[in-house]
């Protein structure tokens, strides 16, 4: 310990420019998958505006899908979907 020095240590955990999590594919992260129902949907956008990794994908105001690229399987679309029209399933 008394050889350590601080700018010996290599960079770890750094982002070195941002913009970069679209470079990365981190859907295969998840053991449940949402499923969306799309004939009942109410388009009330609640899943969008919830999914942390804006996964739920919107095209001209409603919703148009799930970018499983990118879902990680929390289930917090689901969980705020007041009209119970995505399901979490194994996948």
């Amino acid at each position: 310990m008394k050889d350590w020095q601080a700018n010996k240590l290599l960079p770890g955990g750094i982002i070195p420019k941002s913009g970069t999590a679209k470079e990365y594919k981190t859907g295969g992260w998840r053991s449940k998958a949402p499923k969306w129902n799309e004939e009942k949907c109410k388009q009330c956008l609640i899943c969008w505006i919830s999914c942390p990794e804006g996964a739920v994908l919107v095209k001209d105001g409603k919703v148009r899908g799930i970018d499983m690229d990118y879902c990680k399987g929390c289930g917090i679309c689901a969980t705020e979907c007041s009209f119970d029209v995505i399901k979490m399933v194994e996948g």
